[in-house]
């Protein structure tokens, strides 16, 4: 399957308000019928333990008070795998992080996982352009982006007040100086809940919407006080010549399986070995 849809091209507005702000807002990116098909994919996992696996599918919560994480989602099953080069945000990633106009042209996911909350936690804010590793950096040189990372947020459900949603410090990203309340640098060395965060905005989703950012800018997530679950798929997308963040490898079945433009993005650079006798 696929999706049919023409390509969604950023416009002159869309490259001010990413450079301006740190992030866009994709309404309406991924269709209903899609939607069903990645949720019903979550409904049949089983229920993992923090470490567990199911098939090449790994639970690893960056969090534990802010729920469950599903890393190397894209192994989760064929709707996932639809998102590595989905016609609303490829050509961003390739306009923001794909080194445009260069010799080492083209894109990399070094993260992809589902996130699925349910009533309380939070998760502090993190990244921020001061000091900011150069994995997540934001960039613009001689007319050209050049970011280390731009993710892609997918909500799943809506996502509203109450809902835990994705909060972020808009231009932070340039910042030349360290969040206060920055869990990293505070003087209380506690994480400070993102609801109460100075500058930060929350940023609500409909089902289907998805939040394009840049990883340097200040960001974190809301404390979910409502019932039910909010579910999001989170894609990071960086230069051909990165890395998986924490090292996952795809299956050869996945591969064998993938579009060659899919299976570029998870293996830009194909194994070279020598001829076998």
């Amino acid at each position: 399957m696929s999706d049919a849809k023409p390509p969604r091209t950023p416009t002159a507005t869309d490259d001010y308000l990413f450079d301006l702000r740190g992030y866009l807002v994709l309404e309406n990116a991924v269709d209903p019928e899609h939607l069903n098909d990645l949720n019903a994919a979550l409904d049949a996992f089983p229920d993992l333990g923090w470490g567990e696996w199911h098939g090449n599918v790994q639970r690893f919560d960056n969090n534990g008070a802010a729920g469950i994480e599903l890393q190397n989602i894209v192994e989760g099953g064929e709707p996932f795998e639809r998102l590595i080069d989905h016609p609303s945000w490829i050509r961003y990633l390739r306009h923001y992080c794909g080194e445009e106009d260069s010799y080492v042209e083209g894109l990399y996911i070094d993260e992809c996982f589902a996130s699925i909350r349910r009533s309380g936690g939070f998760f502090p804010v993190h990244s921020g352009g001061h000091r900011g590793a150069l994995r997540g950096a934001f960039h613009y040189s001689h007319g050209r982006f050049r970011c280390g990372q731009v993710n892609v947020l997918l909500a799943l459900t809506d996502i509203g007040p109450g809902d835990g949603g994705t909060m972020v410090v808009p231009g932070s990203h340039k910042s030349n100086f360290p969040h206060p309340q920055d869990m990293y640098v505070n003087e209380s060395g506690k994480p400070v809940p993102m609801d109460n965060l100075l500058g930060a905005i929350e940023v609500h989703l409909k089902r289907g919407d998805a939040l394009l950012f840049c990883d340097g800018i200040s960001h974190g997530a809301s404390s979910r006080t409502n019932p039910g679950e909010r579910r999001v798929s989170i894609f990071r997308y960086g230069v051909s010549w990165g890395s998986t963040r924490y090292g996952y490898e795809y299956s050869q079945a996945l591969l064998d399986r993938l579009t060659p433009e899919r299976r570029s993005i998870l293996e830009p650079i194909a194994k070279r070995r020598p001829p076998t006798a």
